[in-house]
């Protein structure tokens, strides 16, 4: 069985050095496509200018096309070339989704659809360091296998599977409960002082409300704060 290829990527080609340990060809970026090589003439840190060849690279190179294939038959590779034809440039950071998609070639890209499923997925959110970032690679994938099936190139959609989102991100006060909360802790220090308080202290030192209101008890927790109603 022939090996399945990545689909195109680049590659840094390292420097090529002679017996005496001399540089005789710097590094280089390169644009690997199965058995083909090209260079990019593009140094390590030519990033920005590699990437812009190996996308004249993708443009020049028509991605095959045959309705109705089994997903055993389809490649990731050819899945994620053809969404990135089609979609990605219409997107409003075309170069973000790219680089999202490149993670996913660097896992998934010399497997067919049929290797989906919850354990490959699971696999690959193992590997990565954020699951936040790993669920929004996958997200791009899935989009990418469903534009291939409504495009009638295979014949049965490939589950994506998701992990978990986080936890939800703590409640922030509204406008309104803020107002409400520093107008309460000037009317506060108003009653503790006996006189009326300076609009910027009650601004630069919100805490007096939870000192002065709550004697001989440690501030309350800002998340704690939602439970008093604003008027």
């Amino acid at each position: 069985m022939p090996q399945r290829t990545k689909g195109p990527r680049l590659w840094l080609q390292p420097a090529r050095k002679d017996r005496d340990g001399n540089i005789i060809e710097q590094a280089v970026w390169v644009i690997r496509d199965g058995s083909i090589k090209r260079s990019t003439g593009c140094g390590p840190r030519q990033t920005e200018q590699a990437e812009r060849r190996l996308r004249d690279y993708l443009n020049a190179k028509p991605t095959k096309r045959i309705s109705d294939r089994d997903p055993a038959a389809v490649a990731i590779a050819d899945v994620v070339a053809i969404y990135t034809e089609d979609v990605v440039a219409k997107h409003a950071r075309p170069k973000e989704t790219a680089a999202r998609l490149s993670r996913i070639l660097d896992f998934f890209g010399g497997e067919t659809l049929a290797y989906l499923n919850k354990k490959t997925c699971g696999q690959y959110v193992k590997q990565r360091s954020s699951i936040l970032a790993a669920r929004r690679e996958l997200e791009d994938l899935r989009s990418a296998v469903r534009h291939h099936w409504e495009e009638g190139l295979c014949t049965a959609l490939t589950p994506v599977v998701l992990p978990e989102r986080g936890e939800p991100r703590q409640r922030w006060l509204t406008r309104q409960e803020a107002a409400h909360f520093l107008r309460t802790a000037r009317r506060m220090r108003q009653l503790q002082f006996g006189k009326e308080t300076d609009r910027a202290t009650a601004f630069t030192s919100p805490s007096s409300f939870w000192s002065a209101s709550t004697p001989g008890r440690a501030p309350v927790p800002f998340a704690a704060r939602r439970s008093i109603s604003p008027p």
